[in-house]
This record gives structure tokens, sequence and C-alpha cells, in this order.
């Protein structure tokens, strides 16, 4: 029941580096993000993949969301500057 943030970070840098073809690329845009974490969901919970695919699943799951969840706290963060009247670069982690 543990979520295991760690290894979804340890396998989120080596697909942004591109220096591991077995860990697909992260989307380039959350709303390519959300829209594979959503299709990936309702594969996951449709009952039909195998064990080896649900483990794959849930692995690139939670990269999808980890990646989205980073996207909208930098989008927090560029709000709150822009509602303290002053404007900085959008800093992308």
């Amino acid at each position: 029941m543990a979520k295991s943030s760690a290894p979804s970070t340890a396998a989120a840098t080596p697909a942004a580096s591109g220096s591991d073809a077995s860990v697909p690329a992260l989307p380039a845009t959350y709303e390519a993000a959300l829209q594979e974490l959503e299709s990936l969901v309702s594969r996951l919970e449709s009952g039909q993949l195998p064990l080896d695919q649900l483990l794959t699943g849930y692995q690139r799951g939670a990269q999808l969301l980890k990646f989205c969840r980073d996207r909208l706290e930098a989008v927090e963060i560029q709000i709150k500057v822009l509602e303290g009247t002053e404007l900085k670069p959008w800093m992308q982690a």
C-alpha cells in the first residue's frame, strides 16, 4: 500500500536525458501527460492486463503523476509571483 516515490524519481531521470531506452520519455506538456495518465488508468481499471503489465503501468502512472504535480506546482509558484506584482520567468524543474 505504501507508495514509493524514490523509484519514480530515479526512473524519471534517465527518461528525461534519454539515456535509458527501456524507460519511455516523459511527455513534453502537462496536457499530454494528463491524457496519457487518464488512458493508463482506464486500462489498469479494466482488469484485462496481465500482472507484469499492471506493474509496468503502475510505475509509468507514478512517473506521470509526479510530472503533472511538478508542473502544477511550478505554475502555482508563477501565479504567486504574479500576484506579488513581480513577474519572474517560469523555471521548469
